[in-house]
């Protein structure tokens, strides 16, 4: 398989041993850990692979992106390994760091050869020969391949995966401690993070800036979507995730950019860059002739009320849930000023009538992922004690944490005319009955599909930081910031 040439880091080692000292504190005495950074993955043939981008909890680790390498250690005693250079490594990916230099900007130990991992850890006075294999702990994660090489360094059973964070053979003890002290030190964000973090937000800005500049009758999405993707890779950025760029908002991950664009269409842009693994993820809706319609501006509005709301609520002590339902009510009161929900809002959102209108949560968790350790499944989004509610919409929720200084969040209301979901019987039909549901207001919308207005907004001991501000959202400033390219 086509070699890569290991990044380094650019920041500091102390960045990443302070970071692995707060993890190792949070484990057990004498407990070691074990954090794989994934393979390169082939697309079709062995020297065709995809985009390499290592495991986040090996990243935030160590900083380093470097295929197939392993991080083993405990306290302030931690090591690297990796597979030796290959002798023809100079003609197909040029000069690399050398391992000292490496261990040097990750801060580490020592690097050695990844054949010489078994026997650190199974030879005779290896940690797994010495203290059984409790003694190292590894990252529960959900994706099954990280989850059966972890198994197999440290000859553990594999027996598949089942979408549980348990999967098919229950968890030792020590790495749902790992899991723990990982998921306590990513909540939140050190301040070299956040340099990243903000540096996401501005390559953000630029896009969305261009995407809305570029948008004019008679273009299509990709050229839309092409003119945002550029800035990023300008700053040195890449796309955070599949980026949005799609006149039907009401289709939630609708990630193929094909169709035209015309005047009276919305379109929503939902695309976020990541700065050396650190991820920013903004949406804006925009109208492509440059000028809301009534009915998308009396929409539109309701949807930023509500964005602003639910960021005025993101403070230290705060439960996430009690944001998501502050956007819900926000959004009910506009549609029953619309006529398209009748009732008390309190009492439609506590029904889940908004459901129908605004079937997702509010947001989730963000940093070196997107959707931040949700490889860890539901231990990193929710509070120990807390569950998903089997309400439609609510059920939905990613984050059920109280919030607190140094917690990144997207704060992202949308409002969606989906036929499927206002027709279908068991979600709407109760609320047709009942005389909550208006269908024969949903024609005055007939221009609305989706709008979605999200931003990334940093908790602290004051007034949340919106890092994302810089993004007109703002009627007047979208409307203004439209086709000027």
């Amino acid at each position: 398989m086509r070699r890569m040439s290991v990044l380094l880091p650019n920041q500091g080692p102390e960045v990443f041993a302070a970071r692995r000292r707060r993890v190792a504190a949070r484990l057990g005495p004498g407990q070691a850990a074990l954090v794989y950074a994934g393979d390169l993955v082939p697309r079709n043939y062995a020297a065709n692979i995809f985009p390499y981008r290592a495991h986040s909890h090996f990243l935030y680790l160590t900083g380093l992106q470097w295929p197939g390498a392993v991080l083993l250690g405990a306290g302030d005693e931690w090591e690297i390994f990796a597979e030796p250079p290959a002798a023809d490594d100079a003609l197909w990916i040029g000069p690399s760091p050398g391992w000292d230099e490496l261990a040097a900007a990750a801060g580490v130990r020592a690097i050695q050869p990844l054949a010489d991992l078994p026997n650190k850890l199974h030879g005779p006075s290896g940690l797994i020969a010495v203290a059984g294999r409790g003694n190292v702990a590894t990252v529960p994660a959900l994706h099954p391949r990280t989850r059966a090489r972890q198994a197999a360094l440290l000859g553990r059973p594999w027996g598949g995966h089942d979408e549980s964070l348990a999967g098919a053979v229950p968890l030792e003890e020590p790495d749902v401690q790992l899991a723990e002290a990982l998921i306590a030190c990513r909540l939140i964000h050190d301040e070299p993070a956040l340099a990243h973090l903000r540096g996401a937000a501005e390559a953000s800005r630029a896009g969305h800036l261009a995407g809305m500049a570029a948008t004019k009758p008679g273009r299509n999405e990709a050229e839309v979507r092409a003119a945002i993707e550029q800035q990023f890779a300008a700053r040195g950025c890449v796309p955070a995730y599949n980026s949005i760029v799609t006149i039907h908002g009401e289709v939630l991950h609708a990630e193929h950019s094909r169709h035209s664009i015309s005047a009276g269409d919305l379109l929503l842009v939902d695309a976020g860059a990541e700065d050396h693994g650190w991820a920013s993820d903004v949406t804006r809706t925009w109208p492509v002739s440059g000028r809301f319609s009534p009915a998308q501006r009396a929409l539109y509005d309701i949807v930023l009320q509500a964005n602003l709301d639910a960021i005025d609520r993101v403070r230290p002590g705060v439960r996430y849930r009690d944001v998501h339902l502050q956007a819900c009510r926000t959004l009910t009161r506009g549609l029953v000023d619309e006529g398209l929900l009748v009732g008390d809002p309190d009492n439609l959102v506590e029904r889940g009538a908004h459901a129908l209108f605004f079937p997702h949560g509010v947001g989730h968790l963000l940093g070196l992922d997107v959707h931040d350790m949700e490889d860890l499944g539901d231990r990193a989004g929710y509070a120990p004690g807390r569950t998903r509610s089997r309400q439609f919409g609510l059920g939905y929720l990613r984050l059920d944490r109280d919030l607190a200084p140094g917690m990144l969040v997207t704060i992202e209301p949308g409002l969606y005319i989906v036929p499927a979901i206002l027709r279908d019987e068991a979600l709407a039909g109760p609320f047709v009955r009942d005389g909550s549901l208006r269908q024969d207001r949903l024609a005055a919308f007939a221009d609305v599909r989706g709008i979605r207005i999200e931003d990334d907004v940093r908790c602290t001991a004051d007034a949340p930081e919106v890092l994302t501000a810089a993004i007109p959202k703002a009627a007047q400033a979208v409307e203004a910031s439209v086709g000027t390219a």
